[in-house]
């Protein structure tokens, strides 16, 4: 009887690695491929609509107006015959510190 036991594990061994074979490891595999069929869609999405973007910002930056827009602000040009003025910020107060260790002689330093 006790080969009878060992030829029936053997058996319930084979039929148990079968069918870890057959079923479980495609359907891992399976699973995998529809998690990452599902983040490459919403990267296409994303993608997309990025792009849709970019169409808009080119059609944009086609029309005249725009382009001397931008080059006025980034670029500070003029048309000809134009002045340019640039208006400076005011200056910082000068710091105050009172003169004894340990803060002597630091606000000629911060006031330079």
């Amino acid at each position: 009887m006790t080969a009878g036991r060992v030829v029936g594990a053997i058996v319930a061994s084979v039929l148990v690695v079968g069918f870890l074979l057959v079923a479980v490891f495609p359907t891992r595999t399976m699973l995998n491929q529809r998690s990452q069929t599902s983040q490459s869609r919403a990267e296409l999405a994303e993608l997309r609509a990025s792009n849709a973007q970019l169409a808009k910002r080119i059609a944009e930056l086609k029309q005249p107006d725009a382009i001397e827009r931008i080059a006025r602000k980034d670029y500070n040009m003029i048309r000809p015959g134009e002045e340019s003025y640039a208006i400076l910020p005011r200056a910082n107060a000068p710091v105050v510190l009172p003169d004894v260790w340990p803060f002597a002689g630091a606000a000629d330093t911060f006031n330079r």
